[in-house]
């Protein structure tokens, strides 16, 4: 890989004849920086495509291409990508549906608007495949006639298809009023019982850990249901008969559906599998008690994933952050908060609570700088990077909390040329700072010349524009790749150096 080119070929500035001579000599690599560009002119498009097939189904899928553009032989990976933006072509689906290509055959199966007969065609394919991805994604109609197909991979697709008739759901999930399968993936392969051995040494084996079968394609029928109960089209009456399946996997699937009575999430939250409880936890459909049940519990995940719940009521979250591990995020019921509640939550005494409104970036000019203020480095951290704080006071917040605060710090769109410099130079030294101050819009030469020092923030700021050009130029021949490739994909490296380096091919 040439990592010059590719840099340049993602070089915003880059000049179009310059575009124009890398086409020419474009690989695989530089062909795919250069199909993102945004000034990608719809002649080059055209020329990339036809120098470069790979990137041609990126071209075409974000409307860089037109069927006139390109040709189905030549060109399958674009023109399927056509097809599958619903691009009206039924002689190319007609082409593609009788493919020797399978893959060809497989992805044409999962486009949506093909005419009647492509998708019987692809129906009846000889390849078990092509037929299960036609059943992930076709219409109601069809998706309920393959439920019924002889192969079971083709009933675990057609489960997951929330077009799938509602009856025929909760028929796979018991195989009711279905002929039985014959076949599986497992059985096609290997002489049953066979059950497949997670550390399988055969290097083309594609068949998932535990897979098994004993004729009764029981890992495949398994796999099915699951797919049912996560399917929102399923009936709930049908999915709640698996609350106590002997299989954690299909319990775990029941924990965030939406539309379970009251008592059937009661019996989850006793799951003794913790992470059937905390998928359950997040559900926002639980109710108020439930919750106050779930925070209590010290499984995996369970009480991070409860503050994360949208529902749950404010001070079970101030506690729940008070003790958990919670997130640099603003989680969803703080975002929801009431300008009545954003004020108690500012004012609570915890500073749990203090914290979790500060993530808030809409908060009132007093409320913030109250909060800018708090004693606890929690807070601040929280806040620092709100919008609208001065100077003065980001400066204040290093003073008091120091490295506790200072990427945070760095990360405030409003920070200051001179205070971004200043934190490159803290001792001790916060390397996590030099990343946000390497990719922050207000650095200049001086700072970014100190992250250069960082092996993680390096590359981010050999690609910031404010570096000095002859810097960039340096950065040319650094050891690191990365770095190379984004001081070639800087906008200020001087045109006379880009002009060199494609002039050079």
């Amino acid at each position: 890989m040439n990592h010059v080119l590719c840099g340049l070929a993602a070089n915003a500035a880059l000049p179009s004849e310059l575009v124009d001579r890398l086409i020419e000599v474009a690989d695989a690599d530089i062909a795919g920086d250069l199909a993102r560009r945004e000034d990608l002119s719809h002649a080059q498009a055209v020329a990339l495509a036809s120098r470069v097939e790979e990137c041609a189904a990126w071209l075409a899928s974000e409307g860089r291409l037109t069927t006139a553009d390109i040709d189905p032989a030549a060109q399958p990976h674009a023109a399927l990508a056509l097809l599958c933006e619903h691009v009206d072509s039924p002689d190319w689906a007609r082409l593609f549906a009788r493919d020797p290509v399978f893959e060809h055959r497989e992805k044409l199966a999962a486009c949506s608007g093909l005419p009647s007969d492509v998708v019987e065609t692809l129906a009846a394919d000889a390849d078990v495949r092509v037929v299960a991805e036609l059943a992930l994604w076709t219409t109601s109609e069809v998706a309920g006639r393959l439920a019924g197909h002889p192969h079971a991979e083709v009933r675990r697709t057609a489960a997951a298809n929330e077009a799938t008739p509602s009856p025929i759901l909760a028929a796979l999930l018991t195989s009711e009023g279905l002929p039985p399968a014959q076949q599986c993936l497992v059985c096609d392969r290997e002489e049953t019982p066979f059950v497949h051995d997670p550390q399988c040494p055969r290097n083309e084996c594609d068949l998932l850990p535990g897979d098994s079968c004993d004729g009764a394609h029981q890992s495949t029928v398994q796999e099915t249901q699951r797919m049912a109960l996560q399917n929102p089209a399923t009936p709930t009456d049908a999915v709640i008969r698996f609350v106590n399946h002997p299989s954690p996997l299909l319990r775990w699937a029941l924990a965030a559906r939406p539309d379970l009575p009251s008592e059937v999430y009661g019996q989850l939250a006793m799951d003794p599998h913790a992470g059937v409880r905390a998928d359950l936890a997040e559900n926002p459909a639980i109710e108020d008690a439930l919750i106050r049940t779930l925070v209590g519990d010290r499984g995996h995940d369970v009480q991070r994933r409860l503050a994360h719940n949208p529902r749950v009521p404010l001070d079970v979250l101030i506690r729940l952050a008070g003790t958990t591990k919670v997130g640099a995020t603003l989680l969803p019921r703080i975002a929801a908060a009431s300008s009545a509640e954003i004020e108690e939550l500012a004012q609570s005494p915890e500073p749990a609570a203090r914290m979790l409104v500060a993530q808030r970036r809409d908060l009132p000019t007093r409320i913030r700088d109250a909060l800018a203020t708090d004693p606890d480095a929690k807070v601040i951290k929280s806040l620092a990077s709100h919008p609208g704080l001065s100077e003065a006071q980001l400066r204040a917040m290093v003073d008091r909390h120091g490295v506790r605060v200072i990427a945070k710090v760095a990360t405030n769109p409003d920070a200051t040329p001179a205070l971004l410099e200043n934190l490159t130079r803290h001792e001790p030294p916060v390397q996590k700072a030099f990343r946000e101050i390497a990719r922050h819009r207000n650095t200049t030469g001086p700072a970014l010349h100190n992250c250069l020092a960082d092996r993680q923030a390096r590359p981010l700021a050999a690609s910031h524009p404010a570096l000095p050009p002859q810097v960039i130029m340096e950065l040319l021949t650094d050891p690191d790749w990365q770095v190379v490739v984004a001081a070639a994909a800087n906008p200020s490296l001087p045109l006379a150096a880009m002009s060199a380096l494609v002039h050079q091919l």
